[in-house]
């Protein structure tokens, strides 16, 4: 096992964004990080949800060239629950973080459509809602709205661009129409609808801190060099379209979101308002009518998805510091370095790399700190009589563009007695385990197996627009 200098000189650059990836929806594995809902539309909508295998024998689900579509049966006339579509949500829950969006293509414009790309908490609303695109029929601009149990309100602070609507996110405010929650008109007509697609599409990016829920959305020629290396900071942006803070404990209302794609018709808002849309209104007399006997309407009813990342925090996982160096401890006896390598982070995390031939792996701490190798002096290490049992420590994958953290896993303690007090352990030289010229072993060894979990939860039904009287 070796430490590398050129490792932690990338390591040091890392550490210095503001955000490091923690998952990336890339296209060859987009479908089995989400679930397809195909229940009841919880929103009323004249739709029927349909599954993973439905969807890509009917060509209404596709994975090719690195981009997502996503579309809806343009071909037949409506029947039983409704028109065909897609509704899925991600298998994974998240707490804070920077989702990103990059879109070529979003289904909104035809009249009846009621599309939305949005955050969903369990037991809707006490975890909360964050909707980041909505919107119905003929609308141009985004809208875009938080739903919330009671005690929660926003304020216009003059920080975001946008036009406030409503500032009560409880979905049962009383002075508000059911479920409103508080919505922010966005005033840019490239962010939604005919106007976004006819530009190229863009980028969606939001923000969610203990402080505020922030969202911007960049056209396709405006889109921050940062956020296309991938090393985005907010900070760097200007004034988001959308920004929910005020009288509201974020951490409080706001848990456990599932990422959510989908395409309703109709239903408790897009239906609702169909009189009052000027263009829609003389197209049927109802909303459900024009849905069922028009399938050729919604030929550009699709979302085309270049790209989906979350990002987490630097330094949001903090795993014990010394979990490596009780390993090494128990497994060696002596380490007598031949070279001198000397290694300063000078950041808020501070990554320990130790390579072997087959993985690298990553343990970090929360200090700044300062690594050499003596060139002459031996250092003996003595193991505990009894070693304690690995902490938990994520791994993490490095490359000079993005960080990818998988889940943790647990260690079983190396026994004290048996073949590890036995040679060659207990008289570890180069080639065999040994620590000379800070290889270990060579190839001649497996090194730690690390394991993989899972996290998320599945489903979720969407509340922040159910009910009646959604505007």
């Amino acid at each position: 096992m070796r430490v590398s200098v050129t490792t932690f000189a990338a390591l040091a650059s890392a550490a210095s964004a503001a955000y490091l990836l923690e998952d990336d929806y890339s296209s060859s594995s987009f479908a089995d990080m989400f679930d397809f809902f195909t229940g009841n539309d919880p929103t009323n909508g004249y739709v029927n949800y349909i599954s993973y295998d439905q969807a890509t024998s009917s060509g209404l689900y596709q994975a090719d060239n690195g981009t997502v579509y996503m579309g809806v049966d343009s071909t037949n006339v409506a029947s039983g629950r409704g028109r065909d579509s897609i509704r899925l949500s991600t298998k994974k829950t998240y707490n804070h973080g920077l989702v990103i969006l990059d879109l070529e293509h979003m289904p909104a414009g035809a009249c009846g459509t009621w599309p939305a790309f949005w955050m969903l908490g369990p037991d809707w609303p006490n975890n909360g809602e964050i909707d980041i695109i909505e919107g119905v029929n003929s609308q141009n601009a985004n809208n875009m709205a938080m739903h919330t149990n009671a005690g929660c309100s926003i304020t216009n602070t003059g920080a975001f661009s946008g036009t406030l609507e409503t500032d009560d996110c409880d979905t049962n405010a009383p002075d508000q129409a059911t479920n409103a929650g508080c919505a922010i008109r966005s005033q840019d007509t490239s962010s939604f609808g005919n106007g976004f697609n006819s530009n190229g599409g863009g980028v969606y990016a939001t923000e969610w801190t203990s402080d505020a829920i922030s969202i911007w959305f960049f056209p396709r020629n405006s889109i921050p060099s940062d956020i296309s290396s991938g090393s985005p900071d907010p900070s760097n942006w200007g004034l988001p379209q959308g920004q929910f803070t005020g009288a509201c404990d974020i951490d409080e209302h706001i848990k456990d979101q599932q990422l959510v794609f989908d395409v309703t018709f109709c239903g408790d808002w897009a239906g609702q308002v169909w009189t009052t849309d000027a263009t829609c209104s003389t197209q049927a007399s109802t909303c459900q009518d024009f849905v069922q006997n028009n399938p050729s309407a919604f030929q550009d009813t699709y979302w085309l998805i270049n790209s989906l990342r979350v990002y987490t925090e630097n330094g949001a996982v903090v795993p014990p510091p010394t979990s490596t160096v009780t390993t090494l401890s128990t497994a060696f006896q002596t380490v007598t370095p031949t070279e001198s390598v000397t290694a300063t982070i000078a950041t808020a995390t501070t990554f320990f790399t130790l390579t072997s031939s087959s993985e690298t792996t990553t343990s970090t701490s929360t200090e700044s700190t300062s690594v050499t190798s003596p060139s002459t002096t031996p250092v003996t290490i003595t193991p505990s009589p009894t070693p304690s049992t690995e902490s938990s420590v994520p791994k993490t994958l490095i490359t000079s563009t993005q960080v990818t953290t998988a889940p943790a896993a647990s260690y079983t303690s190396w026994p004290s007695s048996g073949p590890w007090s036995s040679a060659p352990w207990s008289t570890a030289t180069n080639g065999n385990g040994g620590w000379g010229g800070w290889n270990w072993g060579g190839n001649g060894g497996n090194s730690n197996d690390w394991g993989s979990g899972n996290n998320g939860n599945d489903g979720g039904e969407r509340g922040g627009h159910a009910g009646n009287g959604w505007r």
